[in-house]
């Protein structure tokens, strides 16, 4: 009886024994498994955040997220041209050779301004003509007076005064046809007057700009002979105050765009200036190998600052603004995987990796739709800075 209670004491010990062992390498286990855990959280948290120095602090600015209002736009590329609306290719009606040549490329020219005269044997004739006509009508309204005069005292029969009469109608009809023929060369009455008074037939005719520009190319030399239509005109001049921009705009656009719609037009040679203007012509087919389409827009340049065949970017404003928060555009960072990622700090030496969802861009802003909200403060200039050192940090 006493040797059996003995193994008994003896058996229970040993079973405590083991399961003092068993719960002590239970908690150990557990130990270790929380350390592994708290690493993990820290090795993931250093992943994404970097403490800086007080020097390199001095890289990186930090700007508070802000409200604005940004319209939806979008970009193309196109080029300048001369507003071919209004501009003009400048020839004489009538064939001749230059005679005159009074403006050159690059000249201001007012609407009605003589650009060039020619020798022209049509209007020579029509000159000839017009004296002539002048003076069978003068003779005939003489035969006329005095067949009136003749046939009131009876001293002529009544046929007389009726074939003065009538060779009178038909030589007033030619005085004034004419007249009509020098109008179309453009000669003034006045002009024509004088023609007449002094009987000398001239030959000059004058070609004039028919509007208000600027003389952009000159063709014409003193003794060429010029014709209508010929190829190239003697001079071309133009409107310059307004200019076009043509852009080529992708198909998956297409739905967003409308005639008036305003448009911003930025060239290299003004890095810090926009172009005002507004969409005049939408192309009625889609390039076949490019699948864009043409569009034209007619940009304001009062000042003539734009020249034809400049490259430009073309923003296309597509809808009414939309007010949210936004983040310089050097704030955002594009990661090796393609996301977008900003850093958010609270005391400017911090700074944690986030990613962001970003909307419209304009004057130097990017809206953030998903990410940030207001009160954050981010990384501006130096954000690439931070997304370098990251990476160096990880290796």
């Amino acid at each position: 009886m006493m040797k059996t209670s003995r193994m008994r004491l003896a058996g229970l010990a040993l079973t405590c024994a083991l399961t003092s062992i068993l719960h002590g390498c239970q908690r150990a286990d557990s130990e270790d498994k929380g350390a592994l855990d708290s690493s993990a959280t820290a090795n993931r948290a250093g992943k994404d955040s970097i403490k800086l120095s007080e020097q390199q602090a001095k890289q990186v600015t930090a700007v508070d997220v802000q409200t604005t209002a940004l319209a939806p736009q979008r970009e193309a590329v196109g080029y300048l041209d001369f507003n071919q609306d209004h501009t003009v290719q400048v020839s004489s009606p009538w064939q001749g050779r230059i005679r005159e040549v009074f403006a050159k490329a690059g000249d201001d020219v007012r609407k009605g301004q003589v650009l060039f005269t020619i020798d022209s044997s049509d209007l020579a004739s029509a000159e000839s003509n017009l004296i002539s006509a002048a003076g069978v009508a003068a003779l005939s309204a003489k035969a006329l007076a005095r067949a009136q005069g003749m046939n009131a005292v009876e001293a002529n029969p009544l046929k007389d005064l009726e074939q003065a009469s009538s060779d009178h109608q038909t030589a007033e009809a030619n005085y004034k046809g004419a007249r009509d023929a020098l109008r179309i060369f453009g000669k003034t009455d006045s002009e024509m007057d004088r023609l007449i008074a002094t009987r000398k037939v001239n030959g000059e005719l004058a070609v004039t700009s028919p509007i208000h520009g600027r003389v952009t190319a000159r063709n014409a030399a003193v003794g060429a002979l010029v014709q209508p239509g010929g190829t190239p005109a003697p001079f071309t001049v133009a409107d310059v105050s307004t200019k076009w921009m043509v852009a080529n705009v992708t198909e998956y656009d297409f739905p967003l765009l409308r005639l008036k719609q305003p448009v911003k037009v930025a060239v290299l040679a003004y890095p810090d200036r926009t172009f005002s203007g507004e969409i005049e012509n939408i192309g009625a087919a889609v390039d076949a190998n490019t699948h864009r389409i043409a569009v034209r827009a007619e940009i304001r340049d009062p000042h003539d600052k734009l020249r034809p065949q400049m490259l430009a970017s073309f923003l296309i404003q597509t809808g009414a603004p939309e007010q949210g928060i936004a983040v310089p555009v050097n704030s955002v960072v594009r990661e090796g995987d393609g996301t977008l990622s900003v850093f958010v700090t609270q005391d400017g030496r911090r700074f944690t990796r986030r990613t962001v969802t970003t909307g419209e861009a304009k004057n130097g802003l990017v809206q953030i739709s998903h990410g940030l909200a207001v009160g954050d403060k981010v990384a501006g200039e130096g954000a690439l800075f931070l997304s370098n050192a990251l990476a160096l940090q990880a290796r």
